[in-house]
């Protein structure tokens, strides 16, 4: 049985409650945490830095952080969400002149390392640099905003990607990202991805008169995945 991991992303959380927003969705039931990390370069909008990871472990967060890198470049940063907590870090082929060389140095920082898809980005990246990869990220919607709804076309790259994963023996996530949400979280699972990221799907459908209303979310999604 695959072992599904749920990923809310922080980028839909209320910031002025951070690390409460996080400690409560950890306590609902969620497994990674997950930061949109953002520019203004490669992607139009400017999020969050190393500074916010860092805090969160300061905070007493000990859950994995998925750090997925919307930036250009991307080896100057690297060390940075490194040294501040990161147990991800997974960046976009076009943000790197040297793929390998990134991959390579995430690892070398200590943490796990990932390439991230765009709808349009050719999965060739992927040639030669399977054995420095430990999660694969394809993107279901245009990076660079929250709340934005899944291009179907995904389903097949994930397929594809599956394919590609199962056919090397590696030991890989594949992660979904965009536009997860409860009606639509088990045909992504079926179509082969193991670990969803949902900021509106948890953070913007949760009532805030539910007191339980991360439990509810979480545990409609857990609900949907069993059924795979």
């Amino acid at each position: 049985m695959t072992d599904f991991k749920i990923a809310p992303s922080i980028l839909s959380a209320d910031f002025a409650k951070l690390g409460d927003e996080v400690d409560k969705v950890l306590a609902a039931g969620a497994d990674i945490v997950h930061f949109d990390v953002m520019d203004n370069h490669y992607v139009p909008n400017l999020t969050i830095g190393p500074l916010v990871c860092e805090a969160l472990r300061k905070h007493g967060m000990t859950a994995d952080i998925d750090v997925h890198m919307m930036v250009k470049p991307v080896d100057r940063i690297i060390p940075d969400f490194a040294k501040a907590g990161a147990t991800y870090i997974t960046f976009h082929p076009e943000g790197s002149e040297h793929i390998d060389r990134s991959l390579q140095l995430i690892r070398e920082q200590g943490c796990k390392s990932g390439l991230v898809f765009n709808p349009s980005t050719p999965l060739s990246h992927l040639d030669y640099v399977l054995d420095k990869i430990d999660m694969i990220l394809v993107m279901s919607v245009n990076p660079g905003f929250g709340g934005q709804s899944f291009i179907p076309a995904a389903m097949d790259k994930l397929r594809a990607c599956r394919k590609i994963i199962d056919d090397s023996g590696f030991d890989i996530c594949l992660e979904i990202d965009g536009g997860v949400k409860v009606d639509n979280i088990r045909e992504i699972a079926e179509a082969g991805a193991d670990t969803f990221v949902a900021g509106s799907g948890i953070f913007g459908n949760a009532q805030e008169s539910d007191p339980n209303r991360y439990d509810t979310i979480i545990g409609q999604m857990r609900a949907a995945l069993a059924k795979v």
